[in-house]
């Protein structure tokens, strides 16, 4: 066969060999993936069967065939898995505590509960809270009251929080207590904390006041302290004879799984300086607000309300003395109090708290800067108390601390104990620390940092081996006087090879004057609050010749007597006489 014939040869195959390609690709393209002559019943069956899946795939196909109800009611041994697994998945979220409802689905459906399957789900609820080491208790209910209700099904909220191993491990929130001279702040801690009632004199408050004159005048000058704990069944604890003798700060630590940390401010116009340094340099979560229903919004009311609104804290209104106040009067006070929340400087939603219902609705979205829960209580007849008191148990934390980062405190106080030394009080705003660790405290006036050790740690009155982000604690120092400190220093990480970031007398912000009567310009002076810095400040330099209420800038400061360790993005409030200002700490300058 010559080379001619076998070439043509070869191209009659080619050409073969595409036409068949051709044909079988549309062929391909005519049939459907479920044609019955391509994949049998069989085959798809196959295909779908849950038993044919491969091992380790998640679990959440079969998961999702069985409802909440049927898990809750009808429960098998892998429900219970899995239930065990979401709560604890929400507790760890939660930080040991959260909020479960039973009676709707989650896709919103209701599941039409009657009393027997009710209890009945309860029942698994608390086998499964056992076993992770918890307790659960009944926040709210609704269904069980009237027919109509009933044809509904019952609904309920349960709070669910883990028991207390060590003190170290409690949940803390923080919450600034403010509002206007003679509202009833210190009235309203003792009754809370101590679980009597006020005789309309002051009897509640007494225990609270750290001074003479303030126990003479009834009037608070000081930043106080006042702690409420919650066990893991939500009960608030309290003296066990009922007779309103105060517990310590130990006896209550050893039951309580969860605490708040009441920071008592003043509320009198002199002690101003006093009450913003408290808001600033306690790290407070929530803000509530102290409102006399016979006074209204007078005084330092709106003026301690836009300090919480600059830092952008949220706020929870409390409306006290309902008991001798006439109703016309409450009416308008309340409707007062309305126009200031939803007026455009500071565009709340106000709601007020009347049923168990409205208690877990305002806890789960208190989250959001805009709502703003209101109360109406009366310390002497008790009235709206159990309401607050509910509200405060449920309440989650907000704050987010980073425990990966280095060790971070700002001291806020400083004391001399006997036989101990050099104790400081602060907030740890990131890492861990350990007795024994060595750290470095500064800036000193020449802007120097020192080593020292940590001898002991102490949170809420108990010595604990550690302590971690966001929590308040006590440190007892080595070696330092308690002369050479001052509120507002830190103490930092110590690292041989890394000396601590420079601190500076000078930094850059970008502010936001809130009220001035006339104009800054350079070489003006305020005094700065940022964290627990607090320090006279003057204007070195603006971008624009003068700023009037209402302007933006980024603004130039240098601290008039020690440098100061400030951080990159930190929220600060400067003030003079009547002039406010708001902004953040843009740079820090050499």
């Amino acid at each position: 066969m010559t080379l001619k014939e076998l070439n043509e040869q070869h191209s009659i195959m080619e050409n073969k060999n595409d036409n068949e390609a051709t044909r079988l690709a549309s062929a391909l393209l005519d049939i459907k993936l479920t044609d019955p002559e391509i994949i049998s019943t069989k085959q798809q069956n196959a295909l779908f069967d849950p038993s044919n899946r491969i091992e380790g795939e998640d679990d959440e196909i079969t998961d999702t065939i069985r409802t909440l109800k049927e898990k809750l009611i009808h429960t098998t041994p892998d429900d219970l898995l899995i239930l065990e697994q979401l709560i604890n998945k929400r507790l760890d979220e939660g930080r040991g505590e959260t909020l479960f409802e039973i009676g709707i689905e989650d896709d919103g459906e209701k599941m039409m509960l009657n009393d027997e399957e009710y209890q009945q789900a309860l029942t698994t609820i608390g086998t499964v809270v056992s076993k992770l080491d918890s307790d659960y208790s009944i926040v709210e209910e609704r269904g069980k009251d009237s027919i109509q209700q009933k044809q509904q099904g019952i609904v309920s909220n349960l709070m669910i929080r883990r028991r207390l191993k060590s003190v170290e491990d409690m949940l803390e929130i923080r919450i600034a207590v403010v509002g206007n001279v003679d509202a009833g702040k210190s009235t309203l801690l003792g009754v809370l904390t101590k679980g009597i009632l006020d005789d309309g004199r002051g009897k509640a408050r007494v225990n609270l006041f750290r001074h003479k004159h303030e126990i003479e005048s009834g009037r608070t000058s000081s930043v106080g302290g006042e702690i409420l704990g919650f066990d893991s069944q939500s009960k608030s604890i309290m003296h066990p004879d009922g007779s309103g003798r105060k517990l310590t700060w130990e006896e209550i630590c050893t039951k309580a799984s969860k605490v708040l940390s009441f920071v008592d401010l003043a509320g009198h116009e002199k002690y101003l300086k006093t009450t913003v340094f408290g808001m600033t340099g306690n790290a407070p979560e929530f803000v509530m607000l102290m409102v006399g229903a016979n006074a209204g919004m007078i005084g330092m009311t709106k003026e301690h309300l836009g300090i919480a609104l600059s830092l952008g804290i949220p706020v929870l209104v409390v409306v006290t003395k309902i008991d001798r106040c006439p109703p016309n009067i409450l009416q308008n006070t309340i409707k007062e109090l309305g126009t200031i929340l939803k007026s455009k400087s500071c565009r709340k939603i106000p709601l007020f708290v009347e049923t168990d219902t409205d208690v877990v609705m305002t806890a789960q979205n208190f989250v959001s800067e805009r709502l703003c829960p209101i109360f109406q209580i009366s310390n002497v007849t008790g009235e709206g108390l159990d309401l607050l008191r509910n509200f405060l148990n449920i309440l989650p934390a907000q704050t987010k601390y980073d425990m990966e980062q280095p060790f971070h405190y700002e001291i806020n106080e400083t004391y001399s104990v006997p036989f101990v030394g050099t104790v400081v009080s602060g907030i740890m705003m990131s890492g861990v620390i350990h007795v024994g660790d060595r750290v470095v405290i500064g800036p000193d006036h020449s802007g120097n940092f020192n080593v020292t050790t940590i001898k002991g740690i102490q949170r809420k009155r108990v010595t604990v081996p550690a302590a971690r982000a966001g929590q308040s604690v006590t440190f007892a120092l080595k070696n330092i006087r308690r002369n050479a400190i001052r509120k507002g220093m830190v103490l930092l990480h110590y690292d041989k090879e890394n000396p601590p970031a420079k601190c500076s007398t000078r930094f850059e912000a970008e502010v936001l004057v809130l009220y001035h009567s006339t104009t800054i310009k350079e070489k003006y002076q305020a005094m700065v609050h940022c964290g627990a810095v607090r320090q006279t400040a003057s204007i070195i330099g603006m971008e624009k010749q003068l700023l009037r209420t209402g302007d933006r800038g980024m603004v130039q400061f240098e601290f008039v007597k020690n440098p100061e360790y400030l951080t990159i993005g930190k929220r600060m409030i400067f003030r003079e006489g009547r002039t406010k200002g708001i902004g953040k700490v843009t740079r820090i300058l050499e």
